[in-house]
């Protein structure tokens, strides 16, 4: 909860810094995203190993939550915050008794898989030609992207919750190809490895704006994640669509 606190303080000040200048364009954005998840997830406690559980042994359905964006461009740089929260419930019939976090689970099996991701992040266009009809940007992207996550099984009278929440800084690269305020093609990548945690974030999009202050938009995110973290161990891929409206002025 602390992280959270200091995580959001630092973004105030950040957006407050920025929007001090006149010359700043804003846009926000307000969509819907439908992502899978595949991969394994496990928890342990010391002395007792737990097993690793794959997200087809949980029954993991889609995760269909709201997102949001909010950007500031500010000459050759951009400041963009978002949230998109996660949320994947299971049910299905264990062939073997399993243990999860000291804990052993048979027969019917309840899961829900949660993973809020907050990400801040800069990027500095090297190539920056936003004046044009044609319009080309290609930057260097750092974010800072927190992880909120929390795993609950249930099954015959068992219940168990671990969480673990993981700040993950990525270094990236960020484009988009626009005709005017029209139509334009963006995206994104970002990576970090580092001991057994790692993080890959693809990111692709359209936009659409028949007006200059108001659009549609669509894309495909695909995130590419291992968190070891006190004993909780995830290795996930969320993949999939999303959609929304944005505005900017």
């Amino acid at each position: 909860m602390h992280s959270l606190k200091y995580y959001l303080a630092v973004l105030f000040i950040c957006f407050e810094a920025f929007s001090a200048h006149a010359d700043e364009a804003v846009s926000i954005k307000l969509g819907y995203a439908s992502l899978t998840a595949t991969g394994s997830v496990s928890a342990t406690v010391p002395g007792i190993p737990g097993d690793t559980l794959s997200s087809s042994m949980l029954g993991l359905e889609r995760s269909q939550n709201t997102t949001g964006e909010v950007a500031l461009q500010l000459g050759d740089g951009r400041l963009t915050a978002s949230y998109l929260p996660l949320k994947f419930s299971g049910l299905s019939t264990l062939a073997a008794p399993i243990n999860f976090n000291g804990q052993v689970f048979s027969g019917t099996l309840s899961s829900q898989l949660k993973a809020d991701l907050f990400d801040v992040g800069y990027t500095y266009y090297l190539v920056n030609m936003d004046d044009l009809p044609s319009r080309l940007q290609l930057g260097i992207e750092a974010s800072v992207k927190y992880f909120r996550t929390n795993t609950t099984l249930r099954s015959a009278g068992v219940s168990e919750t671990v969480s673990a929440d993981v700040p993950v800084p990525t270094i990236g690269a960020r484009g988009r190809v626009a005709l005017a305020d029209f139509i334009g093609l963006s995206g994104r990548v970002g990576y970090v490895g580092y001991a057994n945690n790692r993080l890959l974030d693809v990111d692709a999009q359209i936009e659409f704006s028949p007006i200059p202050t108001l659009g549609i938009y669509g894309g495909y995110r695909y995130l590419d994640t291992r968190i070891d973290s006190s004993g909780v161990f995830i290795d996930m891929k969320f993949a999939g669509p999303y959609a929304g409206i944005f505005f900017r002025f």
